[in-house]
């Protein structure tokens, strides 16, 4: 599930019961001020791992979108990847 907002970083790491990676938290709040900017360094990182999985092999990818499909349809685009 991609960070797309500062509220939602506390609630990721409150479902999966663990921290939140400190390292992608500084930089959502480094754009902070800016809902747009952290929609989408959170997309742009979240693109960049799944590029990076595929690379290295992973099958395939899951994402838990909780009705907000919008940014991982983004993700699939910026993947190159296509329906069917």
């Amino acid at each position: 599930m991609p960070a797309t907002s500062l509220g939602s970083i506390k609630r990721m790491a409150e479902m999966q019961g663990s921290e939140f990676p400190a390292w992608l938290a500084e930089k959502l709040h480094a754009v902070g001020d800016d809902p747009a900017a952290v929609r989408a360094v959170g997309i742009a990182e979240a693109t960049r791992l799944c590029s990076a999985l595929l690379a290295g092999g992973a099958a395939g990818l899951h994402f838990y979108t909780l009705n907000r499909s919008t940014a991982t349809r983004e993700i699939y685009e910026n993947l190159g990847l296509r329906e069917g």
